[in-house]
């Protein structure tokens, strides 16, 4: 990642309201969501972000939600598109990993649809077991 991108774990960082348009207007698994479901989802959760120095604006963002001690599911993963192809969606990874690593979870989660070669990178692979696995949603 260039040098003129931070990596922050800092709440302050953390641009609400950005966010949530991210999300809910440009991605492909928060399309619609309310500020309101964001709001709790970002203060239930570990944040993350990447700034821009030179700007001062956040670039990217990702959210951990777990226990601290055996799981976390990794979610909400969004880089800007202007800084896209940049390394900042590697430079946040790195520093997700490294902020989780001192917990020692056993297992770190996470669902994509087109950003496998990224995960790959930090040791994330296709389950092993896919039928032991099970999901239950709402709409």
């Amino acid at each position: 990642m260039d040098d003129r991108f931070r990596f922050s774990t800092d709440p302050d960082d953390i641009d609400r309201e950005l966010v949530h348009r991210w999300l809910s207007e440009q991605s492909y698994w928060a399309l619609g969501r309310p500020r309101s479901v964001q709001e709790a989802a970002i203060d239930a959760s570990r944040n993350y972000a990447v700034i821009d120095d030179e700007s001062a604006a956040q670039v990217a963002y990702a959210r951990v939600v777990t226990d601290g001690a055996t799981f976390a599911w990794l979610c909400d993963v969004f880089v800007a598109p202007d800084v896209r192809g940049l390394g900042v969606g590697v430079g946040l990874m790195e520093g997700v990993v490294a902020d989780l690593q001192p917990l020692g979870l056993r297992r770190i989660m996470l669902s994509t649809a087109d950003a496998h070669g990224l995960y790959e990178k930090f040791g994330f692979e296709p389950l092993a077991q896919p039928e032991r696995w099970m999901a239950r949603f709402q709409s």
